[in-house]
C-alpha cells in the first residue's frame, strides 16, 4: 500500500520488536473505546468516507459540484455585501474593537560576520502590535482619501510593489473603497518585468516600501514615463534625489494626513458595483512575460466564499500567519478570508518565520513562536524543506532516539490511513516538532504547486493537523477545489469549491478522455462567478484561455489534466505544456519525474527536460550541500562545492541515486533521467528560474542551461 511504501526504516532487534508490537496492540485496545466515544471522531470518519462532490447530469464530461451547491453555486459570503468594501465595512461593524492586524517591531539590528567574511544582517523582534478593525478601516478611508488629493480617480489603475505587510492590506482595502484598480507586482520579479507591469497598466502612482524603492525602482524609474507619484509605506528613504523631474515621493502617513484633512463632505465617492476590477495581477508565470489578470470583486468575493467554506469552525479564535507574497492569489485570498471572518492576521516574512530562519538571532524568538498561529498557508517548497530539515535532525538523533521517533511516526501513519488520531504520540513524541511552527496550528492550507504525499504525510503527523491541499489558478481567483479537513488521502486536492464547478474536456493528444475507466479524465475546465475577466490588454490570449457556454457560464481552460475519483475529488495528473513525446513516440510527463525524484534527501530542487528530437531524459539538479559533500566525501573526492558539482564522477554519483528512487517510484525506463546536471547554486525568484510560489520556469531554465543541454545531447539540439 502506499501508506507501507513511506513508512520510515528502522534497525530494531526483531524479537524486541515484536515485544513493542504487542504493547502497542494492547495500548489501542485499552483506549480505543473511550477515544472513539469521546472524541467524535465516529461523524469524521464518516465523514471522510462521503462522496464530496457529483455530476450534475450523466453525460461524459458533465461538470461535477460539490454536494453542499449542487442546485446552485455559492457566490456572497455575507448577503448584500457583493463588493469588497461591503464586505470589509460588514466585518469593521461586527468585529470593530478586535484585533486584525499585527506586526512585530524591531528591536535591535545587527550585523554577523559569518566565518566565510560574508556579512548577515540579524534582527531581535519584540512583540506583535495590533491594529483593530476600526483602526485598519480609519486608515484606509483616510488612504483613500488622501490618494483622490493626488488626482487618483475611480477606474483608473495603481499600483503596489510592496513586500507582504500591514500596509499593503490597508492600501488594498483604500483602493476597493475608492474603486482604484489595484495592480499587484510580485516584489521579486527583475526589473523588464516590473517595467512591462507598469507601462502596460499606465499608472501614475506606486506604493512601495523604501527597500524595493532604493534596491529595485531606482534603476527603473525613468523607463517609467508617466509616473508621478512614489507612496513609500515605511517612511521616507534617507536618499531619494535622484529621482527624474516630475516624480514625488511621499510617505504612507503624509497621504492619510493628506485624506483625514480633505474635506469629502458634499462629494458622494464613487463606490464599486460587483462587475468593476478589483485587482489586476501580475501572474509570476512559468512560462513568457507576465500577464495581469483583471480580477472583479465578485470573483473574489465567490472565490473566498467557496474558501470559508471548507476551513470549519472559522472565527476569532483564529489566528493567520501571512508571509508568503499579498501579490500571489494564494495569500490575497486566504488574508480576506480571514479578514471578514474575524480573525486576526500576524505579519512575518520567510526570513523571520521560524527561531531558526536567516535573520533572527540565535537565541530571540522567530514569529511563529511569539505568534502561535492556528492557520497558515505554505507553498509545497517551503513544506519540502521543513520535512527534509526535520528528517536530517532524525538522522542525527541517538539509536534509541531515532527508532523511537521512526516506531511513533508509523505507526501514526497507520492509525491516521484508518481516520484515527494518536494524542499520546503526539503529546509525547511530536511536541516538539509541532512546535517548529508554534505549536497551535489546526489547518495547514497548501497550494501555489503540487505537494508529494510523502510531505503532506509527514506534515499530517508531525505537525498533528489535516492539511488542506487546494487547486486553484489566478484566473480563477485562487479558488478550484480544497481538500476536507478529514479527508487525510494523499495525492489529491479534493472537491470544487461551492462557489464553482468542474468538469473535463478531452485532451486527444495526450490520451486522456472523460470517459475513460476507472476514472474520467481530461483537460480541468472551471465555471463560476471566480472566473475572472480576463488578460488586461490581451484579448487574443483572453479567447484562448476563456469560454462562456450556451447558460452564458464563464469557463476557464486550466491547461492541467485532471481525473476524477469515485467520492468527487479531483487529482491532477498532468499539465498539458509538461508533457514532451520522444523521438521513439513515448509520452513524458516531465512534472511526474520531478515529483518522483524531488523528494531525495540529496536533491534540493529538479528539473527534468526532454526533447522530442532525442529518446532520452535529462535533468538539471540543485544537490543538498550537506548530502552531497557527505557522498563525495565516501568516494574520496576532494574539492569546493563548485569543483564537486562540475565533476563528472560525482554527476555519475547522484544518477545512481536518482535510478534508485526512480524504479521504487514505479518510473518507466525512458522516463528515468540518463543524464544530468548539478548546479551549485540555488534556484530562488530572484534569480528568475522559479516563480514566487517556486514553480518551475522551465523557458528560462532551459535558456540558462543551453550549453550543458548541448553537451547532455551531444550537440544536436533543436
Amino acid at each position: 500500500s502506499q501508506a507501507a511504501k513511506m513508512k520510515l526504516k528502522h534497525n530494531i532487534n526483531p524479537v524486541l520488536l515484536q515485544f513493542i508490537n504487542f504493547i502497542v496492540l494492547l495500548y489501542s485496545l485499552v483506549t480505543y473505546i473511550p477515544w472513539y466515544i469521546l472524541s467524535g471522531s465516529k461523524q469524521a470518519i464518516a465523514k471522510a468516507k462521503q462522496v464530496k462532490a457529483r455530476p450534475v447530469n450523466n453525460k461524459p464530461g458533465g461538470a461535477y459540484r460539490s454536494v453542499n451547491s449542487l442546485h446552485c453555486l455559492a457566490s456572497v459570503l455575507y448577503p448584500g455585501c457583493d463588493t469588497l468594501d461591503k464586505v470589509f465595512k460588514y466585518a469593521k461593524t461586527k468585529y470593530k474593537d478586535k484585533k486584525l492586524l499585527g506586526t512585530r517591531e524591531i528591536l535591535k539590528e545587527e550585523d554577523e560576520i559569518q566565518p566565510s567574511g560574508k556579512i548577515f544582517k540579524k534582527v531581535i523582534l519584540g512583540k506583535y502590535t495590533w491594529l483593530s478593525y476600526e483602526d485598519v478601516y480609519i486608515k484606509a478611508v483616510n488612504f483613500g482619501n488622501g490618494l483622490a488629493v493626488l488626482g487618483q480617480q475611480p477606474k483608473t489603475n495603481i499600483a503596489i510593489f510592496c513586500e507582504t505587510r500591514a500596509e499593503w492590506m490597508i492600501a488594498a482595502q483604500a483602493c476597493f473603497m475608492c474603486n482604484y484598480q489595484l495592480v499587484t507586482l510580485y516584489a521579486t520579479l527583475g526589473g523588464p518585468a516590473i517595467v512591462h507591469g507598469l507601462n502596460e497598466t499606465e499608472v501614475t502612482t506606486i506604493i512601495t516600501s523604501k527597500e524595493l524603492m532604493q534596491t529595485k525602482l531606482k534603476e527603473i524609474v525613468s523607463q517609467v514615463p508617466l509616473l508621478r507619484h512614489i507612496i513609500t509605506v515605511d517612511g521616507k528613504p534617507t536618499t531619494w534625489s535622484e529621482f527624474p523631474k516630475g516624480v514625488i515621493v511621499h510617505t504612507m502617513a503624509s497621504v492619510q494626513a493628506m485624506g483625514a484633512k480633505a474635506d469629502t463632505g458634499n462629494k458622494q465617492p464613487s463606490r464599486p458595483v460587483p462587475s468593476d476590477i478589483a485587482v489586476i495581477m501580475y501572474t509570476s508565470g512559468s512560462t513568457g512575460i507576465p500577464k495581469g489578470v483583471m480580477i472583479s470583486h465578485c470573483n473574489l468575493i465567490a472565490g473566498i466564499t467557496g474558501m470559508a467554506e471548507r476551513i470549519p469552525n472559522l472565527g476569532e479564535k483564529d489566528i493567520y500567519i501571512g508571509y508568503l507574497p499579498l501579490a500571489h492569489v494564494l495569500e490575497l485570498s486566504a488574508e480576506l478570508v480571514c479578514l471578514s471572518h474575524g480573525c486576526r492576521i500576524g505579519y512575518s516574512s520567510p526570513q523571520t518565520l521560524a527561531d531558526q530562519s536567516s535573520k533572527i538571532k540565535k537565541g530571540s524568538k522567530g514569529d511563529v513562536t511569539t505568534l502561535k498561529p492556528t492557520l497558515m498557508a505554505a507553498v509545497p517548497e517551503i513544506m519540502d524543506r521543513i520535512y527534509k530539515n526535520v528528517m536530517n535532525k532524525v538522522n542525527e538523533m541517538t539509536s534509541f532516539q531515532r527508532n523511537l521517533f521512526i516506531l511513533a511516526y508509523n505507526y501514526k501513519m497507520e492509525q491516521i490511513s484508518k481516520g484515527y488520531s494518536t494524542p499520546l504520540c503526539d503529546s509525547l513524541i511530536f511536541r516538539k516538532v509541532r512546535m517548529l511552527l508554534g505549536g497551535k496550528i489546526r489547518v495547514l492550507l497548501c497550494g501555489g504547486a503540487p505537494l508529494s504525499a510523502a510531505t503532506q504525510r509527514f506534515m499530517n503527523i508531525c505537525f498533528c493537523c489535516p492539511v488542506g491541499q487546494g487547486y486553484g489558478l489566478t484566473e480563477s481567483a485562487g479558488a478550484g477545489t480544497i481538500t476536507e479537513v478529514w479527508d487525510y488521502t494523499t495525492g489529491r486536492v479534493g472537491a470544487p469549491l461551492v462557489c464553482c464547478e468542474i468538469k473535463l474536456m478531452n485532451w486527444e493528444e495526450g490520451g486522456y478522455y472523460n470517459t475513460d475507466k476507472p476514472y474520467p479524465r481530461g483537460e480541468i475546465l472551471i465555471g463560476g462567478q471566480n472566473v475572472t475577466v480576463g488578460y488586461y490588454k490581451n484579448e487574443a490570449r483572453t479567447r484562448k484561455d476563456f469560454t462562456v457556454d450556451e447558460n452564458g457560464q464563464r469557463w476557464l481552460h486550466t491547461g492541467d489534466i485532471g481525473e476524477f475519483h469515485h467520492d468527487g475529488c479531483l487529482k491532477i495528473i498532468d499539465r498539458k505544456k509538461d508533457l514532451v513525446k520522444l523521438q521513439a513516440g513515448e509520452y513524458v510527463s516531465l512534472g511526474k519525474v520531478e515529483a518522483a525524484l524531488k523528494n531525495l534527501p540529496l536533491v534540493d530542487n529538479i528539473c527534468a527536460y526532454a526533447s522530442s528530437f532525442h529518446s532520452y531524459v535529462i535533468g538539471f539538479v540543485v544537490p543538498n550541500q550537506k548530502e552531497l559533500a557527505e557522498l563525495a566525501r565516501k568516494k574520496g573526492f576532494k574539492g569546493t562545492w563548485e569543483e564537486i558539482c562540475n565533476s563528472p564522477e560525482m554527476e555519475k554519483e547522484v544518477l545512481k541515486v536518482l535510478a534508485e528512487a526512480a524504479m521504487a517510484a514505479n518510473l518507466e525506463k525512458f522516463e528515468i533521467p540518463v543524464k544530468i546536471r548539478l548546479s551549485p547554486d540555488p534556484w530562488t525568484p530572484e534569480t528568475g528560474l522559479v516563480t514566487d510560489a517556486f514553480k518551475l520556469k522551465r523557458k528560462e531554465l532551459t535558456a540558462f542551461y543551453q550549453t550543458d543541454i548541448e553537451r547532455m545531447y551531444g550537440k544536436n539540439v533543436k
